[in-house]
């Protein structure tokens, strides 16, 4: 039997355990959090009320 390949690899420099291990729990945090909602969602009620906003005659222009 291999042994697996690593999750994570050093390419350069010589880090601490300390900062192997505050990197793998940023990693870990990271991967636990649920993903984020849809952006376009809220850029589509944007440019919606923009274009209302653009349309609407204002004093002073014709």
């Amino acid at each position: 039997m291999t042994a697996p390949d690593p999750l994570l690899q050093v390419l350069r420099g010589s880090p601490t355990a300390d900062e192997v291990a505050a990197l793998a729990a940023v990693l870990a945090l990271v991967a636990r959090r649920p993903p984020a909602a849809p952006a376009q969602a809220g850029r589509a009620v944007s440019a919606a009320r923009w274009e209302r906003a653009a349309s609407r005659p204002r004093p002073g222009r014709a």
